[in-house]
């Protein structure tokens, strides 16, 4: 089974090309999903969160308020940091359990970890190969803006990941999502059909 990579900017199109190969029938693990359950309380990177950066990033329910910490971290690199050294060892574990299971469960093609810093955080050396979904800086711009984000907002985390063309150098897959979902579809089942032909008959 080939363990692949699914990423790309905020706003690039990589969550739309992972429901759309779910459609397909593979299995795409949700990296972000990830992190959030491991953030809730009674996980240890709660507590190890709240020490970090103080209670005044819960909400009203005791919860990790996930809007006030990405306030903090989004404007400090340093901060960013810290965070990303707290959660991705613990996102990392539970992936490679995950992709295990995979295998065990008989999937034989193969399945997806989809996740906006793989490259930022060194994963791409753990899988097969990495779809890299993107498009114009100007259009994660507007598609952030969208979303309700100001302008400030948005180039700040824009800049606070890789940029698309450096991630790009890692693809050993690209999906140009700069155009119509149709577009963006038909290279996605592109890919499905090759990926299901090199994986052979059953």
């Amino acid at each position: 089974m080939l363990r692949l990579g699914i990423t790309g900017g905020i706003a690039s199109g990589k969550s739309v090309v992972a429901r759309m190969l779910r459609d397909l029938g593979f299995q795409v693990i949700d990296a972000d999903t990830l992190s959030h359950q491991l953030m809730e309380p009674g996980q240890p990177a709660f507590n190890e969160i709240v020490t970090v950066f103080g209670t005044g990033i819960l909400g009203a329910t005791g919860n990790i308020d996930r809007a006030k910490l990405g306030a903090v971290v989004f404007a400090d690199p340093a901060k960013l940091a810290q965070l990303n050294a707290i959660l991705h060892p613990r996102v990392e574990t539970e992936i490679a359990q995950r992709f295990a299971q995979f295998e065990r469960d008989g999937v034989r093609d193969a399945a997806f970890v989809e996740a906006a810093l793989l490259v930022e955080a060194g994963y791409q050396k753990h899988l097969s190969g990495l779809l890299v979904a993107w498009c114009a800086p100007d259009q994660q711009l507007e598609r952030l803006r969208a979303r309700g984000l100001n302008e400030n907002e948005a180039r700040k985390r824009i800049t606070s990941q890789m940029s698309v063309a450096q991630k790009l150098t890692y693809a050993t897959e690209k999906i140009d999502c700069s155009g119509t979902l149709a577009e963006t579809q038909a290279q996605v089942e592109k890919l499905a059909a090759k990926l299901r032909k090199t994986a052979g008959p059953e």
